[in-house]
């Protein structure tokens, strides 16, 4: 007998439910005692699970790790690309841009930290990292930028990828910066303070 339609929806929200579960748990995991010295039947207790049940979800905790990265960056490059189809002109754009980069992070420390930390934390995983939603998502704003130089907002002497690296790579030091600092303040508003050196510079005009 076929199951209906509504018993393989209500059985695909377990799954969901669970997979979810046990990303979140490895998040804060990850993030309190290190990737590496991370163990499976750590994330299975902060999930309040029995460890062989991650492995009906998940063949290792690499493909946690990846997993992590994977929905963050589908989410994330979603919502800016539907935020930013709304806007304009390039430069309203890059700024909304790097305005959800921080906010993201800045909402979510232990996230903040996988990606700053524990993604970094060997050759191999950069390199698969830097090859996925990573090269989109600087593909966005480098287009962003490209675009921006054809409507005579930004300069044309740039190469379009050189500034976007650039420019993720002060967002990227403000939210490292903001998970080792032992002051806490909000990390949105340094997306201002990124982009007046980015678009201004530091010499007086």
């Amino acid at each position: 007998m076929q199951r209906s339609d509504s018993s393989i929806g209500q059985a695909r929200a377990v799954i969901a439910d669970k997979r979810e579960a046990i990303l979140r748990a490895a998040i804060k995991v990850f993030a309190q005692k290190g990737y590496f010295n991370s163990k499976v039947a750590d994330i299975a207790k902060k999930a309040g699970i029995a460890d062989g049940t991650v492995y009906l979800y998940f063949k290792s905790k690499d493909e946690i790790l990846h997993s992590i990265f994977d929905r963050a960056m589908e989410e994330f490059i979603a919502e800016g690309k539907r935020e930013i189809a709304e806007i304009e002109t390039a430069d309203k754009r890059l700024e909304r841009i790097a305005q959800l980069h921080l906010e993201k992070l800045g909402a979510d420390r232990d996230l903040a930290v996988v990606f700053q930390v524990e993604l970094r934390g060997s050759t191999k995983f950069m390199e698969e990292f830097s090859g996925g939603g990573f090269a989109e998502y600087l593909d966005i704003i480098r287009h962003t930028i490209s675009e921006g130089q054809k409507s005579g907002v930004f300069r044309t002497d740039l190469k379009p990828i050189t500034a976007a690296k650039i420019l993720y790579g002060a967002l990227d030091e403000m939210v490292t910066n903001w998970i080792l600092s032992k002051r806490a303040y909000p990390l949105a508003p340094m997306a201002d303070e990124v982009l007046k050196v980015f678009f201004g510079g530091v010499t007086q005009q």
